[in-house]
């Protein structure tokens, strides 16, 4: 059995928590948050630490991976330059799985989305469509930029975020399309327009339980994994 340690408190780790009722492989040993423990070194005896909290727990987190040689699954956004640097400063002692989205199936569409963008080259055109519930504050999505890195990882495209007025003739470009509206937890397609022909690779979520699932997947993976800095490619494809 993997015991968890999760470092928030919040509804993801609230679902990772109840998964883990179900799934008799983990056990969620404690939380890190308000009304529970305060640091990480509080939990004793785990195995791996899964974090979906807030970017001034990561020194925190840090310090005691590093001093337990505890694997890590970070799930935490809104991390900044430095702090990407830390962890892979610590990724050089400990195995750390580090997503902005934790789900398969989006870590299955960006290969996807690679693979055809490298097979159809220039002769296509690409637009990335993300459509989410009407209180995201964000846009386009952390999977949207995910998947723009997917197709053209050099930024060799000029990214139109939207057209207006009288843009002209379709230039060297991807376009990035955001929708708002309702309830939806995730949608997110990759357009292939060719002559006379299109492509569609498309991912939705009906619940964020998915991101839970993956965090899951992820930690048992960092539980067997060298030191080294890891991806949701790497949980689910190793490397390959």
């Amino acid at each position: 059995m993997i015991r968890v340690g999760l470092v928030g408190n919040g509804k993801m780790g609230q679902m990772i928590a109840s998964l883990c009722v179900k799934d008799k492989r983990f056990e969620a040993a404690g939380f890190v948050g308000p009304g529970d423990c305060d640091t990480l070194g509080e939990i004793a005896d785990i195995d791996v630490a899964i974090d979906f909290s807030y970017p001034g727990n990561l020194n925190m987190l840090l310090q005691t991976a590093l001093e337990r040689g505890l694997p890590l699954v970070i799930g935490t956004t809104g991390l900044d330059a430095a702090q990407g640097d830390a962890i892979r400063a610590a990724a050089e002692r400990i195995p750390i799985v580090w997503a902005n989205n934790f789900s398969t199936g989006v870590t299955v569409l960006c290969r996807l989305a690679r693979m055809a963008a490298e097979a159809l080259g220039e002769d296509f055109d690409i637009e990335i469509v993300e459509t989410h519930h009407n209180q995201k504050a964000d846009a386009p999505s952390g999977t949207a930029k995910a998947l723009l890195a997917s197709v053209d990882p050099d930024g060799s495209y000029a990214v139109v975020n939207g057209r207006e007025g009288r843009p002209g003739a379709r230039g060297r470009e991807i376009g990035m399309h955001a929708l708002r509206g309702g309830t939806v937890a995730g949608e997110h397609s990759v357009h292939f327009f060719g002559q006379l022909e299109e492509i569609e690779l498309r991912h939705r979520a009906d619940s964020r339980e998915i991101f839970a699932r993956g965090a899951l997947r992820a930690a048992a993976f960092a539980v067997g994994a060298k030191p080294g800095l890891y991806n949701m490619e790497d949980v689910l494809f190793g490397g390959i």
